[in-house]
């Protein structure tokens, strides 16, 4: 008989990481900028990073599915749900394919976590920038490039923020449910 890849055990984790991720959103504080209308501070990174190191590549699901529905509740987001989905969903993927190897063989170390969390965090701030110079800037504020250019460094100090916190909590995290998991006999049924 043929095992099936995602067990159910797995696809729980998957829905509860998908609402821990939403509701992780809601701690957030948003700051208006001058130009090119807000940023703010979130502890949604570290879940997003956390679903990938947990769930390998898959867990991009639950990082871009919870953050997408937490735009869908907030009218300020709303509109650009579908790309939070896309950019949250590669956090969490990227951070997933980084340590898929590890998983399997279930040889997951801090390291290695830590390497997953950076790489998740990388590939979303590169996609977050293109996406506030070309939808916010160019599409949806219709500002001249240089002035939509000009607005990406007024987000560094919080982006700077929440990838620190991210990578900082999301290894040490990983390695202390991972460790739970094993004592429970749970994480056999999960790789």
């Amino acid at each position: 008989m043929k095992e099936n890849r995602f067990s159910v055990q797995k696809l729980a984790l998957l829905g509860m990481m998908t609402a821990l991720v939403f509701a992780g959103n809601y701690a957030r504080i948003i700051m208006p900028i001058a130009i090119g209308g807000r940023t703010s501070f979130t502890l949604a990174n570290i879940l997003c990073c956390l679903s990938g190191l947990l769930l390998g590549p898959a867990g991009g699901l639950a990082s871009g599915l919870g953050s997408a529905l937490y735009d869908l509740t907030n009218p300020l987001y709303a509109a650009e749900c579908w790309i939070t989905f896309l950019t949250k969903g590669a956090m969490g993927m990227v951070a997933g394919l980084a340590v898929s190897g590890a998983l399997k063989e279930r040889k997951l170390t801090y390291g290695r976590a830590l390497m997953g969390a950076v790489a998740g965090c990388v590939a979303y701030y590169i996609l977050y920038f293109a996406k506030t110079f070309f939808y916010d800037g160019l599409l949806v504020d219709r500002l001249e490039p240089a002035v939509a250019a000009a607005v990406i460094p007024l987000k560094f100090p919080a982006s700077i923020f929440n990838a620190a916190v991210a990578i900082i909590a999301a290894p040490p995290l990983i390695m202390a449910i991972r460790a739970a998991l094993k004592r429970s006999r749970m994480l056999d049924k999960l790789d």
